[in-house]
């Protein structure tokens, strides 16, 4: 019975870890993890009601020179709304330009993933999170 209560207390505290971990230090405080060789870019979506919003994110640049970004915890909200509302602008590096956000599916979104696989340690830092969804941003025409 002590093992039980024992395992019960470490799901607990590896909850609250990983709540901590993903709204208030990911979300909320939205490091930068270039010094680490993270490549990072800050995307500002709008959502419906017409406010802009910023968001510090991983990006993954491709063999082909495509730039991707990936929802790969938990709360996603801002890729829902990037899905509504594509059109978005980027910064990377301190250059500011126009995207449209693309949704990866199928045989892309197979390469992409295989490509920037996510490590046992990071899915457990993020409480091992659903399938990820990844966008392609394109440079927007005009």
């Amino acid at each position: 019975m002590k093992v039980l209560k024992w395992l019960g207390v470490l799901f607990g505290i590896y909850v609250v870890f990983v709540l901590l971990f993903e709204f208030v230090y990911l979300g909320y405080m939205q490091p930068s993890f270039e010094e680490a060789g993270i490549p990072m870019l800050d995307i500002t979506t709008t959502d419906a009601g017409g406010e802009a919003r910023v968001r510090r994110l991983a990006r993954f640049e491709s063999e082909n020179g495509s730039t991707y970004v990936s929802a790969h915890h938990w709360p996603r909200g801002w890729y829902h709304g990037l899905m509504v509302n594509p059109r978005v602008t980027v910064e990377i590096d301190g250059v500011a330009a126009e995207y449209m956000a693309v949704a990866v599916e199928g045989e892309e979104f197979e390469r992409i993933a295989a490509e920037f696989p996510l490590g046992f340690v990071v899915r457990f830092l993020m409480g091992f999170p659903p399938e990820r969804d990844i966008a392609r941003l394109d440079p927007a025409a005009g």
